[in-house]
C-alpha cells in the first residue's frame, strides 16, 4: 500500500513525499523501549507484555460480561510479575486462569461494583458542594474498587481527611479514598502545539495545538484536535512549510467531550506520528473503548511540547474539577500518570502500538508545575457520524475503486 502524506501532522498532510509507516511490531518495539526503562525489564520482555496487553482485551471483556453483577474492576499489575487482577464483590472465590499467556488473578471482597460506584459519582460526589465548597476532582480506581476524591490541602486541613471520607461514603454509599491534591488543573492549552496553528478568537493572539487522529463520516475525511484550540487552523509540516487553512467543521466541548474537527480538500490516510521528531509514523488499526480500558494499561502520548512518552492508566471515569468542560465535567475522562505532559499538548493522540485510545485534554500539576497526571477523552466520544479512520477503511475504499 502506498501511503501519501497530505499536510497534517499525526495523519494529515498536503505534500506528496512518502514516509515509512511503522509495522505493528515496529510500533510495539518503540513503545517497549519506554516500558523497559520504566519497569526494569528487557526490551524483549517489554515487547511480550505490550503484545499481551493488546491480545488480552477480548478475554477481559469476556470476564466483564461473565461477572457483570460482581465486577468492581480489572487492572494490570506490572510488579512483581505481569498479570491481570479482577476485583469482585462478595466472598465466593473464583479460580485463577490464564488469558493470552497472562495470569488472571481473582480477588473478592469489594464493597461495591464499578457500575454502582459510577452511579454514585454521578448522583452525589460531583455535586458534593454544600459540605465541601472547594473545587475537587473524582475518579474510579479499578485496582482498589474505590472512588478517589481529590481535595485541596486547604479543604483537607479545614474539614479533615477522615471527616471528608466518612461524609462522602455516607452520602454515596460506596467506598471512598481521599487524596490531597493542589487541583491545579487546566486544559493543556494552545501555546505549545502540534503545529496546527490559528488565531484565538477570544484573545486575538496566535495559538498552537497538537492534532490527533484522522476521522471520517463516511463521505468526508478530516482531522481532530481539542475543542479549545483555534477554530481555523494551518498545519506546519516537519520542514516548517504551511498548508492552506483547514476550516473548522464543528467543535464539541461540553461535559464529556473536548474535540474539534477540521477539514481539508485532501483525503488523508489513517496516519499519526507517535514521535514526530524521530519521524515515527503509524497507521491506526483499531481503537480501545473506555469500557475495555483497564487501570495499569500502558499507553503512550504525543504532543509537540512534551514529545513522545508512555505511562500507565490510573483512574478511569474521572471528573476534572471546576468548569473545565464548559461547565461541570462528567466522570468519563481517563487519567494517565505523569510526569511527561506539558501545557500545549492539547488534542494530541493517546495510543498503544497501532491502537487509538483517545485525545489529550488536560493536565494536573503540583506547585512547581510538574505534571502529576494528564487526562484524555476516549475516542468513544467522537460525535456521530464521525469515527476513526482505520487501515481497513482505506483498504476497502481502494478495493472498491473502479
Amino acid at each position: 500500500m502506498r501511503w501519501i502524506l497530505a499536510f497534517l501532522l499525526l495523519a494529515f498532510a498536503t505534500g506528496a513525499f512518502a514516509e515509512q509507516v511503522q509495522t505493528l511490531d515496529q510500533a510495539l518495539t518503540e513503545d517497549a523501549e519506554q516500558y523497559a526503562a520504566q519497569f526494569g525489564v528487557t526490551p524483549a520482555e517489554a515487547f511480550r507484555r505490550l503484545k499481551a496487553q493488546q491480545d488480552s482485551v477480548a478475554a477481559t471483556d469476556a470476564i466483564s460480561r461473565e461477572f457483570a453483577g460482581r465486577l468492581a474492576g480489572i487492572s494490570i499489575e506490572h510488579r512483581p510479575e505481569y498479570r491481570i487482577v479482577v476485583l469482585l464483590t462478595g466472598s465466593e472465590p473464583v479460580a485463577d486462569r490464564t488469558a493470552a499467556g497472562v495470569p488472571v488473578v481473582f480477588r473478592t471482597g469489594a464493597k461495591a461494583t464499578h457500575a454502582e460506584a459510577i452511579t454514585a459519582m454521578r448522583r452525589h460526589l460531583i455535586d458534593f458542594r454544600s459540605e465541601l465548597p472547594g473545587a475537587r476532582g473524582a475518579g474510579y480506581d479499578q485496582r482498589t474498587g474505590e472512588v478517589v476524591l481529590l481535595v485541596t490541602p486547604a479543604d483537607a486541613t479545614r474539614f479533615g481527611v477522615d471527616t471528608i471520607r466518612a461524609g462522602a461514603e455516607q452520602l454515596s454509599g460506596v467506598p471512598v479514598r481521599v487524596a490531597v491534591n493542589q487541583l491545579i488543573e487546566s486544559n493543556m492549552s494552545v501555546d505549545g502545539g502540534g503545529r496546527v496553528e490559528g488565531v484565538n478568537a477570544l484573545t486575538g493572539g496566535r495559538g498552537r495545538c497538537t492534532s490527533g487522529f484522522v476521522v471520517t463520516n463516511g463521505a468526508t475525511d478530516a482531522i481532530t484536535t481539542a475543542a479549545h484550540c483555534p477554530d481555523q487552523l494551518t498545519y506546519i509540516d516537519r520542514d516548517g512549510n504551511s498548508s492552506p487553512t483547514l476550516p473548522m467543521i464543528s467543535s464539541w466541548g461540553l461535559a464529556y467531550r473536548d474535540v474539534q474537527i477540521n477539514g481539508s480538500a485532501d483525503s488523508p490516510d489513517p496516519l499519526f506520528y507517535s514521535n514526530r521528531g524521530a519521524g515515527s509514523l503509524r497507521a491506526v488499526e483499531t481503537w480501545r473503548s473506555v469500557a475495555s480500558t483497564r487501570a495499569g494499561d500502558f499507553v503512550c502520548h504525543y504532543g509537540e511540547s512534551s514529545g513522545y512518552s508512555c505511562a500507565t492508566v490510573e483512574l478511569t471515569d474521572y471528573a476534572p474539577p471546576g468548569d473545565l468542560c464548559g461547565g461541570p465535567c462528567s466522570p468519563t475522562w481517563v487519567t494517565v500518570k505523569g510526569p511527561s505532559c506539558i501545557a500545549g499538548d492539547s488534542g494530541g493522540p493517546v495510543f498503544s502500538g497501532n491502537v487509538a485510545f483517545g485525545i489529550a485534554k488536560g493536565i494536573n500539576r503540583d506547585d512547581a508545575g510538574r505534571c502529576l497526571f494528564y487526562y484524555y477523552m476516549s475516542t468513544d466520544y467522537l460525535p456521530p457520524p464521525w469515527r476513526l479512520l482505520t487501515v481497513a477503511d482505506v483498504s476497502r475504499k481502494r478495493r472498491d475503486r473502479p
